[in-house]
């Protein structure tokens, strides 16, 4: 499971999220790849039409394709200027 938690100051909270289903067939994908947390945040950005501020567990999980796109779409994204949260 991906989620998104999401607040706007005079907005209802939002819950975004997103089910990967394992059925362990051969050659099966176990767990989300990088291109189905690229999907999901696409629809995050078109569904709230907004910037977004990016918080992850662990930044060392990444990998190079989902900097560079989380790089190429720069705008999409906005930094809450906290230790703790890494605009990626």
């Amino acid at each position: 499971m991906a989620g998104l938690v999401c607040y706007r100051p005079g907005h209802r909270s939002r819950l975004l999220f997103c089910l990967h289903r394992y059925q362990r067939r051969k050659g099966e994908q176990a767990s989300f790849t990088w291109r189905d947390y690229r999907d999901f945040l696409v629809l995050a950005h078109h569904e709230l039409d907004t910037p977004i501020v990016l918080i992850w567990d662990s930044t060392g999980h990444t990998c190079a394709e989902m900097t560079a796109f989380i790089e190429a779409k720069s705008s999409w994204y906005a930094s809450s200027g906290s230790r703790p949260t890494r605009r990626i």
